[in-house]
């Protein structure tokens, strides 16, 4: 018996009416996971390293990008055009379809007043959305906490080896893993059977019971990511390298209740100092691939309406190319939106090349939270971005 049949039956026997209150356990469950399935889900995808926007969308119609990188820019001929002013890196095949198709997002100019340039600090600023002053959670875990006051088992997920500030959460605890069929609780071999024993009962001890639940919603977790992985198969060309998207398609499919999360490019990659052109095409053509190949099998799986992703970076690069033929730190960047809902097309104002700031770096047009608020009030839940950005940010109309 699947899900929606048992729920059927269930409201037979109850005159057509059910109340989760008035349930057991298991049909509890069924009943949050139906719920589950109709609600929509966000991705947030981070390009960790400061990713080169200039190269990214090439303002190929401006003299100036011309001039500012004599050695690095690519010309107008190798670009794949968007329009008569801009054109995608060339490694941006699958951006390019999307954006044929009407299903990408493109925001310019995004950052925030007095950048950081330390990968670390810049990173915290758009982990927790509180530029130059911090906060104990993350934007992510905020939300989280928003949309759903009371714990929810594997309401937040996090695909990477270590946890992100991004989903710091104060009500939730984040499912953090790597390798789905390799998803246990991390500990020293003397500890696994002490972290594999889970007892039935506390005898009124608050903190056995916590410890209880904790081991209790781990083993649950990891068995449902398990679970999730080994009965997913797709036919999807996700490119040479997937960058755990399709581990994010796996849990989807499986029906996991998550409603965020959150995934990175590893190891700093888009930092490109030396020598960039053929590498930073080699990475956007990863990139680009791995989002195209997503999106295709969320609309083979037949939930791609309800999904929706966001991607983004540290910073951008400086305006010149530096002397070893890459870029050093800079500020302001695109950030990115795909989704079968979303309205494709350019959002913000273009950053100017002519008018930067002491140290040659891009001035931000457009501030990063705008479009986490997008993301939230516009997609996920309105009314809320306030709460979760402690400030107010105008929407872009990105979502029909």
């Amino acid at each position: 018996m699947n899900r929606r049949q048992l729920l059927a039956r269930l409201a037979a026997l109850g005159g057509g009416r059910l109340v989760a209150g008035a349930v057991p356990g298991i049909f509890q469950q069924a009943l949050a996971a139906d719920g589950a399935a109709n609600e929509r889900i966000l991705v947030v995808f981070e390009m960790s390293g400061g990713n080169d926007g200039l190269t990214t969308i090439v303002p190929y119609a401006d003299d100036t990008y011309y001039k500012l990188r004599p050695r690095i820019a690519i010309k107008k001929d190798k670009l794949l055009k968007l329009d008569d002013h801009f054109g995608f890196n060339p490694g941006m095949l699958g951006m390019q379809r999307l954006w044929q198709d009407g299903k990408l997002a493109i925001v310019h100019g995004a950052g925030y007043a007095q950048p950081s340039f330390s990968h670390f600090t810049s990173m915290a600023y758009w982990h927790t959305a509180a530029p130059n002053s911090g906060d104990e959670y993350g934007w992510c875990g905020r939300l989280a906490d928003t949309l759903a006051p009371q714990p929810v088992p594997n309401f937040l997920v996090n695909v990477d080896t270590t946890q992100s500030l991004a989903v710091r959460s104060r009500v939730h605890t984040p499912v953090v893993f790597d390798e789905p069929e390799r998803f246990t609780r991390l500990g020293m071999k003397q500890e696994r059977e002490v972290l594999d024993y889970v007892s039935s009962s506390a005898g009124g001890n608050a903190s056995l019971e916590y410890l209880n639940q904790v081991a209790h919603s781990a083993d649950e977790a990891s068995q449902l990511v398990r679970d999730a992985w080994a009965k997913y198969k797709t036919p999807i060309d996700y490119g040479i390298l997937p960058a755990q998207l399709p581990k994010v398609a796996a849990c989807i499919a499986a029906g996991l209740p998550a409603r965020i999360y959150y995934l990175a490019f590893r190891n700093n990659a888009f930092d490109t100092h030396v020598q960039q052109p053929d590498l930073h095409q080699r990475l956007l053509s990863y990139m680009a691939d791995a989002i195209h190949g997503f999106q295709r099998d969320l609309e083979r799986l037949g939930v791609a309406e309800r999904v929706s992703t966001m991607i983004f970076s540290e910073f951008g690069r400086r305006a010149p190319e530096n002397t070893n033929g890459g870029t050093d730190h800079g500020a302001a960047n695109n950030m990115f939106m795909v989704g079968s809902k979303v309205r494709g097309g350019h959002y913000g104002q273009p950053v100017s090349l002519t008018t930067l700031d002491e140290g040659d770096n891009l001035i931000y047009t457009t501030d990063f939270r705008r479009v986490y608020a997008t993301a939230i009030d516009n997609w996920l839940q309105p009314g809320t971005a306030k709460a979760v950005l402690k400030g107010e940010f105008e929407t872009l109309p990105i979502f029909g």
